[in-house]
């Protein structure tokens, strides 16, 4: 066995330094994804004895250097988050309060579709304020356009960052853990804004100046092109991107910092080979490469200089470097230096969506045009003009379908959505955003710098060039079966997925097609699981129930777009959700609802109070004898008890949020049991204030 692991090692030598990464990365999701301290120890020293293990086969044998390395990446990156975890810890409200916010503005985003500044501002130290929080203010509140630097001050209402509303739902906590935000909050009246010394940032006149020049809709898309800035884009749209698998050309990242780069690259290229005397004495290779790197920094510093904008500009960088050395402009090994930086400097940024999205479509990008078999396929050759634009057309379809498989089970961990048609609607929209829209919009602002109206015409082209592209996310979101939807995919079911895909992309012999069964098992897994039956937010105030016809119905009809567009994706419900009161076999009234299932052959009763008045003492006990689930957003008496499970603030401050199943019986919460995260030290904090809150005067 020890000499077959020996050949197989020895065959893939080339791919093994690929694996790095992948065992850093590894490392870094085991400290996340074990709640326990004692569980991170054991990681580090379950790495440590697997790279014992390899020393003592031998560091001569490549099993014994593999078994080495990766075991000692393992325990760094598991190290490596709990050591970011504490540098960037920083103190966090433990409960609402009102508060009069005074500091600096040191982040300033203007969301036009929501009509507000959302401004980051560091709070004075004789504030009693956590040292960062982030103020949603009004447009209409501001005199003046504030900028980073400025000083606010206005009286909020502020929040602790909230976790999970439900099982799978968005982690804001943990987010702002590694923000450094104590708290998020609305302003409650007028701001005063004290101008800040320097002007307003060049990023905000360039979103300023194209919003306008061009109507609302296309002005959003434009200026999200141009500096990332997405505020201006209409949750319509947005929504249509997302389900036409159009969403990644709204995020500066790859696509715009690859499409700036090699603009500059090949102009300064071409202009400066005009000189004879230039071209034969002067390694004009290297200096494009200058202008081009110069490019890619200056557009992500524009962009906001975002994770996911610097890690593309990143490897942009090698790019050009490889360039220069005369290597392969790119290659697996790149994108590994590249996954190896991002995770080295930012290990948080391995758990969010944005990484693992871009690093996905890229592996699965260069791991398929590294194919031998396609390489041959779609290598130059002489042939016919039409021959040759059908075999490009090729091309781009097969590395959309490839992306689009490679991607899917990260959508659909995370937004519980994928695209199904993004790789058709890619090869109409990359093309016409990287040659068209944003060359058009980039002369339209040189020329608006020349005056006399000079970029009008580049601005009716880019404005037809965007009303085209939205119009094609439309289309595709409207189609039939647009989006796939999953209500959960299970922890265990995504490792599969994740370690089946890369397995078969990283390696190139016979053995990458072993990472098929983990790959399938993974993906059979998610899809086979039932979808949840009850969905109960962690205030214990919003429910979403699927009765019997199969309805998604809400306990309360006067629920917000947030909530409801939260419990429908988390239950893999398109459209409109129902009211209960309209729901099969419920009765009720203005205090609860009574709602009847039937789940594997069993009847369920199910009591759901939904108002906080006073409730007659005897029917409120007899009813909840007779349900077998009850939930409420206020404490209940001790003689009140369901027949299964009872839910109120005291369950939801040790679970959080819940999905339940039926049939078979299954319950999903925020909370572990118990959880050392640091962004979980203010929890028990903040769910004592909502047990003050909700008691003695609130009970029934």
């Amino acid at each position: 066995m020890g000499a077959a692991l020996e050949k197989a090692l020895e065959a893939e030598r080339t791919q093994l330094p690929l694996w790095l990464p992948f065992m850093l990365g590894a490392g870094i999701a085991a400290w996340f994804v074990f709640p326990i301290r004692e569980m991170w120890w054991a990681a580090v020293a379950g790495g440590v004895a697997l790279a014992g293990g390899g020393v003592a086969i031998g560091r001569n044998t490549r099993l014994g250097l593999v078994l080495m390395v990766a075991g000692l990446a393992f325990s760094a990156g598991c190290g490596l988050a709990w050591a970011c975890s504490l540098w960037v810890a920083a103190p966090a409200l433990s409960r609402p309060m009102v508060a009069e916010v005074k500091g600096e503005v040191v982040r300033v985003e203007r969301q036009n579709a929501r009509g507000i500044w959302r401004l980051t501002v560091a709070t004075d130290a004789q504030s009693g304020l956590p040292p960062r929080v982030r103020v949603s203010v009004p447009l209409d509140a501001l005199a003046a356009e504030p900028a980073t630097g400025a000083r606010l001050l206005v009286r909020a209402r502020l929040m602790p960052p909230s976790p999970p509303a439900v099982p799978g739902g968005y982690d804001f906590r943990r987010h702002a853990w590694f923000q450094g935000l104590g708290g998020v909050g609305k302003a409650l009246g007028p701001a005063v804004v004290t101008p800040a010394v320097q002007a307003v940032s060049l990023r905000q006149r360039l979103t300023a100046h194209v919003m306008a020049r061009l109507p609302s809709g296309e002005g959003g898309v434009a200026a999200a092109l141009l500096t990332g800035d997405q505020g201006g884009i209409s949750d319509a749209d947005q929504q249509a991107m997302r389900a036409s698998g159009l969403a990644h050309l709204l995020s500066v990242s790859g696509l715009h910092i690859s499409a700036v780069v090699a603009a500059t690259f090949f102009l300064t290229l071409r202009l400066l080979a005009l000189s004879q005397r230039l071209a034969l004495r002067w390694p004009l290779l290297t200096i494009a490469a200058g202008a081009a790197a110069l490019a890619g920094v200056g557009y992500t510093l524009l962009a906001g200089a975002e994770v996911p904008t610097i890690r593309s500009c990143v490897a942009a960088i090698l790019v050009l470097i490889g360039m220069v050395l005369g290597r392969d402009a790119m290659t697996l090994r790149l994108v590994a230096v590249g996954a190896l930086i991002v995770l080295l400097i930012w290990p948080e940024a391995l758990i969010g969506p944005s990484f693992q999205l871009s690093f996905a479509a890229i592996t699965a990008i260069v791991a398929l045009h590294e194919s031998p078999r396609i390489q041959r396929l779609f290598a130059p050759r002489p042939e016919a003009l039409r021959a040759h634009i059908a075999r490009s057309l090729c091309a781009l379809l097969l590395t959309g379908l490839v992306v689009e498989i490679a991607l899917a089970p990260i959508a659909l961990f995370h937004f519980h959505k994928s695209g199904v048609f993004g790789a058709l609607a890619n090869l109409v929209a990359i093309p016409l955003t990287t040659f068209i829209i944003m060359p058009a919009e980039a002369l339209a602002l040189i020329l608006d710098g020349l005056g006399w109206g000079l970029g009008a015409p580049f601005w009716w082209i880019t404005a037809r060039a965007i009303g085209l592209l939205l119009w094609l996310a439309q289309e595709v979101a409207a189609l039939p079966g647009a989006s796939a939807l999953l209500p959960s995919v299970p922890r265990g079911a995504y490792l599969l997925m994740v370690c089946g895909g890369l397995w078969t992309m990283l390696w190139r012999t016979g053995l990458r097609f072993a990472g098929c069964v983990p790959l399938c098992a993974g993906a059979l897994w998610a899809v086979l699981l039932p979808v949840p039956d009850l969905l109960i937010t962690d205030d214990g105030r919003h429910l979403a129930l699927r009765d019997d016809a199969g309805q998604l119905a809400i306990l309360r009809p006067r629920s917000g777009d947030f909530v409801r567009q939260t419990l429908a994706e988390r239950a893999a419900h398109e459209g409109e959700l129902a009211d209960l009161d309209e729901a099969a076999r419920a009765d009720c009234s203005a205090d609860a609802c009574i709602v009847r299932l039937v789940r594997g052959g069993r009847n369920w009763q199910i009591l759901a109070l939904r108002s906080r008045h006073m409730i007659d003492w005897k029917a409120l006990v007899g009813a909840c004898a007779d349900a077998d689930i009850i939930v409420s957003a206020r404490l209940l008496p001790k003689a009140c008890h369901a027949r299964w499970l009872t839910i109120d603030p005291r369950l939801l401050r040790q679970t959080g949020g819940l999905a339940i199943t039926l049939a078979p019986l299954r319950v999903e919460t925020v909370y572990a049991a118990r959880d050392d995260h640091p962004w979980m030290a203010a929890a028990a904090a903040q769910n004592g204030f909502q047990y003050r809150r909700n008691s003695p005067a609130n009970r029934p």
